[in-house]
């Protein structure tokens, strides 16, 4: 049987890279699994990844996911690689450590858009009524016409990829929504989220709608586009301790810079102490408090300060792979007892 395979990886635009995608067609005797997935290649001086005298690129397979909106197909989640084999400069999924005890879990929130501004906005200005009916909101008059069946078929399509997609809700703003990944393992999550944005890209193509990424795309009084990550290792899960935790918020502290530089463009913007969030030269840590850099859940405390922890600074349009090893880089500086 003849398979489509979509090979999907991230270009080299800066700061933020975009997704690319292109099919070939193999012959399979069986349904394919990962190993089955050849090595290709593409043209580098397209993507802002090489110079066109010497434009090869090669695409690895790292992840497999059936593709429901098309017959006999699946998509190839593929890291960039040079032609020697070594990892592309703009490869960050190979700069995350291999961690099976590692969890995390993506909130991504977005905003639907049609012709330049968010569903339900006004063709000038702003909708009459200001936030507050829309977070997990009801009724044609709060949500508006198609955004609830994109959302509902993105849902399914990740489902039927195997994508650990763990819910949707409508967010704060006027066609703002949000769908949340959970995955073992340092790497899984990260792919998973780059699939389901190439999934809800893919699918609004369809409606003629626009996916905004970006973690501000409406100024005034409506709440950004964040992406809050959810982490834990085992030791955290297992251990915690008052005094451990104390130590990883010094470090995250300490590394304020190094976060921020990879929790997504335009931050400024949306981390300005107001609307969920702190400000962004400042650091903080709170019990179930959403106006922190770090939020504990509410019974982390009560739990021998064990559990999770959400790091509320990641934007929308941030990388999940960027996130994910810079997290990993911060926490293997502190020391278990």
């Amino acid at each position: 049987m003849k398979y489509k395979l979509e090979y999907i990886w991230l270009d080299g635009k800066q700061p933020i890279p975009g997704l690319r995608g292109k099919t070939t067609i193999k012959e399979f005797d069986t349904p394919p699994t990962l190993a089955d997935m050849p090595l290709w290649g593409f043209d580098g001086s397209s993507t802002l990844q090489a110079e066109g005298k010497s434009s090869d690129c090669i695409l690895k397979p790292v992840a497999l996911y059936p593709d429901a909106s098309r017959k006999n197909a699946y998509i190839v989640m593929s890291e960039v690689m040079h032609p020697d084999g070594t990892p592309h400069s703009t490869n960050a999924r190979a700069t995350i450590a291999d961690d099976a005890d590692f969890w995390v879990g993506f909130e991504q929130e977005y905003f639907l858009f049609k012709d330049g501004r968010p569903l339900g906005f006004p063709k000038d200005g702003h909708p009459s009524v200001p936030q507050f009916p829309y977070y997990c909101g009801v009724g044609y008059k709060y949500m508006g016409g198609i955004a609830r069946q994109i959302v509902e078929e993105h849902l399914e399509l990740c489902l039927a990829a195997g994508i650990n997609h763990e819910g949707i809700n409508a967010e704060v703003a006027k066609g703002q929504w949000e769908f949340q990944i959970f995955a073992k393992g340092s790497k899984k999550a990260a792919d998973d989220t780059w699939t389901a944005r190439y999934l809800m890209l893919r699918l609004c193509e369809k409606y003629e709608i626009d996916v905004e990424f970006h973690c501000k795309p409406i100024r005034g009084d409506w709440n950004g586009s964040g992406m809050h990550t959810n982490f834990s290792t085992k030791y955290l899960r297992e251990v915690g301790g008052k005094e451990y935790f104390e130590a990883l918020m010094k470090e995250f502290e300490k590394n304020v810079a190094a976060h921020i530089a990879v929790y997504g463009p335009d931050n400024h913007l949306r981390l300005t102490g107001h609307h969920e969030t702190q400000a962004i030269d400042k650091f903080s840590y709170g019990l179930s408090d959403r106006g922190a850099s770090i939020r504990m859940p509410v019974n982390f405390i009560k739990n021998g300060y064990k559990g999770y922890l959400e790091d509320r600074r990641p934007n929308s349009e941030a990388d999940p792979y960027q996130i994910v090893s810079q997290i990993l880089k911060t926490i293997s500086a502190v020391p278990t007892p």
